[in-house]
């Protein structure tokens, strides 16, 4: 893999106090505990304290959020996080109530290629144009969604994960299907994806880097695509 001779895609979304969150406080704080000003030293710092919620803007859910006793964030192998993408754009169709079918990813394989074992496949919705109105992004926790069969779909090409640009593969009222299906069977969940509709739909390599805490069932990542050029 050539890093020098490639393009990279920052998927990110950074983090404040006013970005949407699955409860209505964002959960997000930024303190500054020591200031330059105050800094009584040749060499000035500014020194920040944070707090906040694990499952916050751009970030990975591991199985054991669902599932008692399951892999956890830090036991997450780098084989799993860095990996071969797809985007499948359903932008043109997606509404707040849609959720993506089987027959979206058939017809995306029928343009394009199978999806690939080990891969990780990213949904671009169209809805991250919304991630800077805290309460239409949220909408109640209304949003496009995957479909159970469309999960089920990609469980048997044996992927290692989905994404989505919205705040979860499933709604609020819905059960979280596809997050039982999913984390039951070791993979993982990407949610709040920026900048997904830059991607190719094939041909890209995905860097999925959490912080890496320990016992942690959730945690904001830096997440990345490198593109060949």
């Amino acid at each position: 893999m050539n890093i020098y001779n490639a393009h990279w895609i920052d998927l990110t979304h950074s983090l404040s106090s006013d970005i949407p969150q699955w409860n209505i406080d964002c959960g997000f704080k930024k303190f500054i505990t020591l200031d330059y000003a105050a800094c009584d030293a040749e060499v000035k710092f500014q020194v920040n304290k944070l707090n906040m919620v694990a499952g916050i803007g751009t970030h990975i859910d591991a199985p054991a959020h669902c599932i008692k006793g399951a892999k956890t964030i830090d036991q997450i192998s780098l084989n799993q996080l860095i990996a071969r993408c797809y985007l499948i754009d359903v932008s043109n169709k997606s509404h707040e109530a849609y959720k993506i079918s089987v027959n979206d990813i058939f017809d995306f394989e029928l343009n394009y290629e199978r999806i690939q074992k080990c891969s990780i496949v990213l949904f671009y919705t169209g809805w991250s144009q919304f991630w800077e109105n805290n309460a239409q992004y949220r909408n109640n926790l209304i949003f496009p969604s995957v479909s159970i069969e469309a999960a089920q779909l990609l469980l048997e090409r044996n992927v290692h994960g989905l994404g989505i640009d919205t705040l979860s593969p499933d709604c609020g009222d819905s059960g979280f299907p596809v997050h039982q299906l999913f984390l039951k069977n070791d993979k993982i969940i990407i949610e709040n994806i920026a900048n997904a509709r830059q991607l190719p739909a094939v041909g890209s390599v995905l860097f999925a880097l959490p912080m890496k805490i320990k016992d942690g069932t959730e945690a904001p990542l830096r997440l990345i695509a490198k593109l060949d050029v």
